[in-house]
Parts: C-alpha cells; sequence; structure tokens
C-alpha cells in the first residue's frame, strides 16, 4: 500500500480571474507562491514522522514551483517532472472566461469543446502517471509517502474514479494548494480516512490497478 497526497498548484492570475488554463503555461501569482508556502508547512508537520517522502510534479512551471516550494520545505530531492501529470487540455476554450464557455461553445459540457481532451482520456492518463510514479518510487525510495503536483481537472478526476463518481459533488471544484489523501494498492487507488480538505463551492455558470483502470 502507498499513500499518495495529491495537491493542486497554487494560485495563477489566470486562477483568479476564472480563466480556462488547460495546458497553457501561466506561472504562479504572489497569491499562489503564499498559498504554497502554506501547504509546505502544513506537510512539513503532517509528514514530520514520514520518511522517505518523494515529492513529483506535472512539468507545468505553476506546478513545478508549488512542488519546488514543498520539496525545499520538506528537505527532500526536487520533484520529478512527470507531464501525464499536466492539466486536462481544453482546446479552444483556453484562455476563455469559465462564464463565457457556453455562450461561445454552446455547452458548458468540455467533452464538446474542439480540441479538449475527453474525461475519459484525462481519466486513462491520471490513471497511467500514477501508475509509473508508484513503480519509481518502489524502486528509489521504496515505502516513501508520494506527493504529487498537479491540477485541478487530473484531481478531479482521480477523486471521481476513487469515489466511484459520488465526488466532487456538482459545483464543487478542488481549491488551490488544497491536499486530497489516497492510497494506492493491489484493488487500485481509494480516498484515504479525511481524504481531502473542503472543496470549494462554484456558482453555476450565466493499477492504478486493474480493479480501477479505465
Amino acid at each position: 500500500m502507498t499513500d499518495l497526497i495529491l495537491l493542486r498548484h497554487g494560485e495563477t492570475e489566470w486562477n483568479r480571474e476564472r480563466r480556462i488554463q488547460g495546458l497553457s503555461d501561466i506561472p504562479l501569482n504572489e497569491t499562489g507562491r503564499r498559498q504554497a508556502r502554506e501547504a509546505a508547512a502544513r506537510l512539513k508537520t503532517e509528514l514530520a514522522d514520514a520518511a522517505p517522502v518523494v515529492v513529483v510534479s506535472s512539468d507545468l512551471s505553476r506546478a513545478v514551483e508549488t512542488a519546488t516550494i514543498i520539496s525545499d520545505a520538506l528537505g527532500v530531492d526536487p520533484p520529478r517532472e512527470y507531464p501525464g501529470l499536466r492539466e486536462r487540455g481544453y482546446g479552444e476554450a483556453e484562455g476563455a472566461l469559465v462564464a463565457e464557455v457556453p455562450a461561445i461553445f454552446g455547452s458548458a459540457d468540455r467533452d464538446r469543446i474542439p480540441g479538449a481532451e475527453s474525461a475519459a482520456d484525462l481519466r486513462h492518463r491520471a490513471v497511467q502517471v500514477l501508475d509509473q510514479i508508484e513503480r519509481d518510487a518502489a524502486v528509489h525510495s521504496p515505502g516513501a509517502v508520494i506527493v504529487a503536483v498537479a491540477h485541478g481537472a487530473l484531481i478531479a478526476e482521480v477523486v471521481r474514479l476513487a469515489s466511484g463518481g459520488t465526488l466532487p459533488r456538482p459545483g464543487e471544484r478542488i481549491p488551490n494548494a488544497a491536499a486530497t489523501r489516497l492510497t494506492l494498492g493491489p484493488e487500485g487507488i481509494a480516498l484515504a480516512p479525511e481524504s481531502a480538505e473542503p472543496l470549494e463551492m462554484l456558482a453555476p455558470p450565466s493499477g492504478i490497478h486493474s480493479a480501477n483502470r479505465a
């Protein structure tokens, strides 16, 4: 059994403006850096007796910077970057205000955005990369707790998989710098007790292993 903490990167200006980021490489803003430092302080306390700890991240700069702040605070190796942890690609919607998506594309359904990665493909990618991260950690740092810095849509899809589709609830999202705690094992991926910080409510817009592989 492997303990995994999936943590969303800190805030960017596009997050603040409620713009769709996707694969656009938008850096952290000062609020995001503060959020990363606060998350690092919480993890330092929580993981004080957990050795070893491995930090990994998406290769997008907002995730790498968040992960680097965390690894520095924990005194562990710099994060290894995994492109498979990237945010969902949103095709033609990247840069658009979230509230504008239904009017521009005729639907709030992200699967219907031209050029967007489908939710099914996102889930498959997430499972594949977490499986790889688990295998790499088992080779280089057996028994390690893994802290993986990723992105809101990917984390939400993992939570959806682990919860059997019950979470996140409609109108919820993963807040910036929030941690979601999971376990990886022979039966698949599961939410750990006290698995996540509170999800953020939004106003409505105007395998791992074979048991969970999809």
